[in-house]
């Protein structure tokens, strides 16, 4: 769907609720010159950039909107299998953001409140400190032995799929370094030849995934416990339930499979 000349593309949120607009048998962000719900008067309302230049606003609301003929709110991962994939990445954006001002209202140098200086930086008008969206970086592994891979379920995990190791990056050590401490610390394996896959931005709130294959080298599982609940070798044929598609991990089984 495409917007108006003058029409602004709205995403709403409460919390990691997001608003959609029933069109037919589809679901699209609200468009329109004018909000679709009247904001509070001291809501800030946030220009989105987008790669295509389709002009976007984002603000928070304080209650969850119940659903109606036009309008309902779904959770941010489900509206994955609503919108568009170009609609789903613009909301994820906004949620990022919406997050990031949440939480950046005072200076973590010396606790005095921030101003908004641009659209992404907010600055201390007592020593200078400036703040930008702050981006976590993890890696998944797809490690191979043989004719399987590796694949564990994490105690965070909602629901009983396996996926592969993840974890988040450190500071001074490179991705690849990354990719290997992971598997080391939470399944006591050694891998090798590790190479790049591809990447995911991951908005729950602020992440970034980032996909490597590796094969196995050496060692016995032993997981780490407080991490992890579960963790095997699988075959194609004998594969547990793993992540919906929605994810980097699962593309990433996905194209092992074949």
């Amino acid at each position: 769907m495409e917007s108006a000349i003058g029409e602004i593309q709205w995403l709403v949120f409460f919390n990691d609720q997001l608003l959609l607009e029933k069109q037919k048998d589809a679901y699209t962000l609200p468009w329109g010159e004018q909000p679709p719900i009247t904001p509070e008067s001291n809501t800030i309302i946030h220009d989105i950039t987008t790669p295509k230049g389709v002009l976007c606003k984002a603000f928070s609301i304080d209650r969850e909107i119940d659903e109606t003929e036009q309008y309902l709110m779904t959770g941010l991962r489900a509206s994955y299998e609503y919108l568009p994939y170009s609609q789903y990445q613009i909301a994820g954006k906004a949620h990022e953001i919406l997050h990031w001002d949440k939480n950046s209202n005072f200076c973590p140098a010396c606790g005095t409140p921030t101003e908004k200086r641009e659209p992404i930086m907010k600055k201390c008008p007592n020593c200078g400190n400036e703040l930008y969206p702050a981006i976590s970086t993890a890696i998944l592994a797809l490690v191979r032995k043989e004719d399987s891979i590796l694949l564990v379920h994490a105690r965070n995990f909602r629901g009983t799929f396996k996926s592969l190791v993840a974890g988040f990056l450190e500071t001074g050590e490179t991705l690849e370094e990354c990719v290997a401490r992971e598997v080391l610390e939470e399944t006591g394996l050694k891998v090798k030849n590790i190479t790049y896959f591809g990447n995911q931005a991951w908005p729950y709130p602020s992440g970034l995934m980032v996909g490597f294959i590796a094969d196995y080298e050496s060692g016995e599982i032993v997981l780490q416990e407080e991490e992890l609940s579960e963790g095997a070798f699988y075959t194609k044929d004998n594969l547990p339930e793993i992540p919906r598609k929605l994810s980097l991990a699962r593309k990433m089984i996905d194209w092992w499979v074949g």
